[in-house]
């Protein structure tokens, strides 16, 4: 029998490390111990019932069939809608493509745009599957490191000077997952004005948009006028909105050459996305809109627990952190911990090494920094109860005292 070869390109490729640590924390707690678990970014609450009701009505009404390759048509109208009303924007269905997910859409987006010889900028820390998606394509990750004293905002003197004749695409997320940097509209701006003087379509990662905290603002990038809409792809979905992760869909949103190319290439890809969801999607985004609200304040809520908590720890270990606007992370350095005895005499030396640490002394799963181009920061999401947070702080803090 032949070996089996691997693609050069996905010999290199790494797991998501998100994904990888979650795996971890659920082998545990198949062994009976009871895990406090922070790995993943998924609301905790269930889908809203009419949205729920939607999906049923559509099934019985027998669209339970394949789609367009690129959505219906009615979803396509609905994130038309969506973007008038919240932002005062005029797309065209010809210019929405309807995804399974946002990661999909990403994908989708690096795969039409990007090839062998190119650069994409992403400012760090970025979201784990940002570089490998990038890298998929034979381009080139060009990483801009920020800074916490900065709020892990990139600058727009960093992006002009990150651009190069081989630059194709950057890729801006806001709020950030892992940091949740909210951007300010004037940071926004400066950044949109550099990618129209040098020409750089701007991938902007809008899934967090409705999850932002007082003292913050969201601005939609493609609302700085028609020059910068016309370099703008905008992706998002109602994933985390709506507390619809496993419907899987998502959306991107830009100029109709663009949309249609990354409709060809989903039609040879995936086919449609599910139908159901498709249906269910639409009474997200006309239907009512208290319960993102409602979830938005809960997530506020555990922010403002998590910080003050962290902020306790601060003076006694060492940890620093920037202020998230948006989002349901709190992104930390633990790094004055290291090479330190922590919970049942282990000594670490990188964020990696804490977090196994942490697993497997104190059974509280975060994902590693060093995955999100942030050595010494540990990522934790408090898309959870405030029950648990509070027991999973608890011994973290136990942890960080070697108890």
């Amino acid at each position: 029998m032949p070996a089996v070869r691997l693609s050069p390109a996905l010999k290199t490729l790494k797991p998501s490390a998100t994904l990888a640590a979650a795996a971890k924390a659920k082998a545990l707690k198949a062994q009976g111990v009871t895990v406090y678990d922070f790995t993943l970014g998924e609301p905790d609450f269930t889908t809203p019932e009419h949205i729920q009701q939607a999906a049923m009505a559509a099934m019985k009404a027998g669209h339970t069939h394949y789609t367009a390759a690129g959505g219906i048509v009615e979803l396509k109208q609905a994130v038309c809608r969506y973007y008038e009303r919240e932002y005062g924007l005029k797309f065209d269905s010809p210019q929405v493509l309807i995804s399974n997910g946002a990661k999909h859409s990403i994908h989708n987006v690096i795969t039409t745009l990007c090839g062998p010889g190119d650069e994409v900028i992403i400012p760090t820390p970025y979201w784990v599957s940002y570089s490998e998606l990038v890298a998929l394509t034979g381009a080139t990750p060009v990483l801009v490191p920020t800074t916490e004293a900065s709020g892990f905002v990139m600058s727009a003197e960093q992006f002009a000077a990150a651009v190069t004749p081989y630059t194709r695409l950057l890729m801006l997320n806001s709020p950030c997952n892992p940091t949740g940097t909210a951007y300010s509209a004037a940071q926004l701006e400066a950044i949109a004005r550099v990618a129209v003087e040098k020409k750089v379509p701007v991938l902007a990662d809008e899934i967090y948009e409705k999850l932002i905290y007082t003292g913050s603002q969201f601005r939609c990038f493609a609302s700085f006028g028609k020059d910068v809409a016309d370099l703008t792809i905008l992706v998002s979905g109602v994933s985390k909105a709506y507390a619809m992760t496993g419907w899987r869909i998502g959306w991107t949103v830009g100029p109709a050459e663009i949309i249609k190319a990354m409709d060809n290439l989903q039609s040879q890809e995936t086919s449609n996305p599910c139908s159901i969801s498709q249906y269910a999607a639409i009474a997200a985004l006309d239907g009512p809109q208290e319960s993102v609200e409602a979830m938005r304040v809960e997530f506020e809520k555990r922010r403002n627990y998590v910080m003050g908590r962290l902020e306790a720890m601060r003076s006694k270990y060492g940890i620093t952190f920037a202020q998230p606007g948006g989002a349901f992370y709190a992104f930390f350095n633990v790094s004055a911990s290291f090479g330190k005895n922590l919970g049942g005499g282990k000594v670490v030396h990188n964020a990696t090494e804490f977090c196994t640490a942490l697993l497997e002394q104190a059974h509280v799963a975060l994902v590693t920094g060093d995955a999100f181009g942030a050595p010494g920061y540990v990522r934790l999401s408090f898309a959870t109860s405030l029950d648990i947070l509070e027991t999973g702080l608890n011994r973290i803090e136990a942890f960080l005292a070697g108890v």
